[in-house]
Formats: structure tokens, C-alpha cells, sequence
């Protein structure tokens, strides 16, 4: 399955762009803040383990990907 990324899962924007700073931010520190399929503000949670986020629309994504 593929997934369109539309928006960036950090800040929220339009995909296009320069999102490297976000990009550095995902894969070192944060769990994604935002769906990249609909940009929509996704709960989040961090354990010691790792984190997860969910949007209510698209479901969750774990750092055990």
C-alpha cells in the first residue's frame, strides 16, 4: 500500500517545499505531529520504547515500523 504524503508530518504544510529541517527533526527527536495524508493534529505518545500517533482518520503509526 502506498501512501500519498501530501503535507509534512511536522509542521503541517504543503509536502512541497523545504522540509529538511523537519525531516532531520522526525528521523532524530520527535514523532510525527501532524497526518501527512490530511494534516490533521494526530494524538500522540511517548514511552521510553518509542512513540505512536494516531489521526482519526487514517489510524496509527508507531516508530516500530
Amino acid at each position: 500500500m502506498t501512501v500519498e504524503v501530501a503535507y509534512c508530518s511536522y509542521c503541517g504544510k504543503s509536502a512541497e517545499g523545504d522540509h529538511e529541517a523537519c525531516a532531520r527533526r522526525l528521523t532524530v527527536i520527535d514523532p510525527p505531529r501532524y497526518c501527512a495524508e490530511c494534516a490533521r493534529r494526530m494524538v500522540v505518545q511517548v514511552t521510553p520504547a518509542g512513540w505512536s500517533a494516531k489521526c482519526s482518520r487514517h489510524g496509527e503509526i508507531t516508530s516500530a515500523r
